[in-house]
């Protein structure tokens, strides 16, 4: 049974970690050598109306920026339309948008949290797409017109940007690994989306088609998540767009990361629930395929299989086990004291890339955990809490 139990979390955790996106890239090798490559339907020059809708609650410290940098964005001024939402915030926020009278302002004192911001404000869309944004982060000049192309192809549903994370300085942990995290997550979404589809999108910087979007649930945790894969139940597909980016600091802190990777492990469980009809694997195939492969075995399984990996691989050397799980052990053991290093120099905000990719592997894990126990007890508000970020952009 030890056996049993050491083979089978040992496939949970490298799969979900690396032969996943191994087998995605084979994939998508074998797609371009057997199948004719599509035209991606793209048109450059293809500018329809569209809305930018940036939900910002208590952001007086940098709403200026976020205001210009909107205004800079390479599109015609007459074919996009801004609109902020500021529901709650109680500084100096609305007051600074007032001042620009092109930016259509909504607010109300009343604090709901983002979703029923976001719900709210596409009742005042009136262009045939949207795109999404925080207003703590920049986005780039071309991001409009490099995310509208897609929807040349009428089977784009949606496009996910790019995010991009930047450390305040140097040696701080906590941009160091949401910047690793992202760089992983941005080569697989690319893999998805040439292969079928992304399964999931960054609230940082996301687009949908007007008649697609789903008024979510005020409880929603990760709206973002839920909202892009309801367009892939519809048979409509998200496109992954890297030349779309939003810029944004990391968290201040380790503890403020835990904070953040809590709250989405405790809105991946509310997902699962949410979008159950995906694992239909007979009526969404290739979408079930990918959801279980990139998302769903790495909030569930693969963090319990860590333990169990562990506990079986020190049954197995007990019980006299051969070389190969005395070696396993060692690794194990190995790798667990490079994460308490690793958690050593981030104590003292610091980090060395050998100890600190075990630290972080394992803070991921231990977050899920945090998060599930959180979920099961119903202490995840979906009101969104504003990150304390590193002042590096003053985000």
């Amino acid at each position: 049974m030890w056996k049993f139990l050491f083979w089978f979390s040992f496939f949970i955790v490298f799969y979900s970690y690396i032969g996943y996106g191994l087998l995605i890239y084979f994939l998508v090798r074998m797609k371009r050598v057997f199948f004719k490559k599509q035209a991606p339907g793209f048109m450059p020059d293809f500018e329809p109306e569209v809305s930018l809708i940036i939900s910002a609650y208590n952001e007086e410290d940098f709403i200026e920026k976020k205001i210009q940098n909107s205004l800079e964005l390479d599109y015609p001024a007459e074919k996009l339309n801004l609109l902020m939402i500021t529901d709650g915030s109680n500084d100096k926020t609305t007051d600074i948008i007032r001042n620009y009278p092109q930016i259509q302002l909504l607010h109300q004192s009343e604090r709901r949290g983002k979703v029923a911001a976001m719900n709210r404000a596409m009742k005042h869309v009136r262009t045939p797409y949207v795109i999404f944004s925080d207003a703590n982060t920049l986005l780039n000049q071309a991001c409009v017109k490099e995310m509208m192309k897609h929807y040349a192809n009428p089977k784009v549903g949606g496009v996910a940007g790019e995010k991009k994370v930047l450390s305040g300085n140097q040696g701080e942990t906590a941009g160091a690994g949401e910047g690793l995290y992202w760089k992983y997550e941005s080569l697989l979404k690319k893999l998805d989306s040439e292969f079928y589809t992304v399964v999931g999108a960054a609230g940082e910087l996301f687009s949908v088609k007007t008649a697609l979007f789903h008024e979510a649930a005020e409880n929603t945790i990760i709206e973002d998540l839920v909202q892009s894969l309801q367009i892939c139940k519809e048979g409509y597909l998200i496109s992954y767009e890297p030349m779309a980016y939003a810029t944004e600091t990391a968290s201040a802190s380790m503890q403020e990361e835990q904070k953040r990777k809590i709250r989405i492990s405790a809105g991946a469980f509310q997902a699962m629930v949410i979008l159950k009809g995906i694992f239909n694997v007979f009526k969404y195939p290739l979408l079930a395929f990918q959801f279980i492969s990139h998302r769903v075995l790495r909030w569930t399984l693969s963090p319990l299989c860590l333990v169990i990996l562990l506990i079986s691989s020190l049954e197995i050397v007990y019980e006299g086990g051969g070389w190969f799980y005395r070696l396993s052990l060692l690794s194990q053991v190995l790798f667990y004291i490079m994460a308490w290093i690793g958690w050593l120099f981030a104590s003292h905000n610091r980090q060395i890339k050998g100890f600190y990719v075990p630290y972080y592997f394992l803070f991921m894990n231990l977050s899920v955990f945090l998060g599930f126990i959180r979920f099961i007890r119903k202490r995840q508000s979906a009101i969104w809490e504003k990150a304390v970020r590193h002042s590096g952009n003053d985000g």
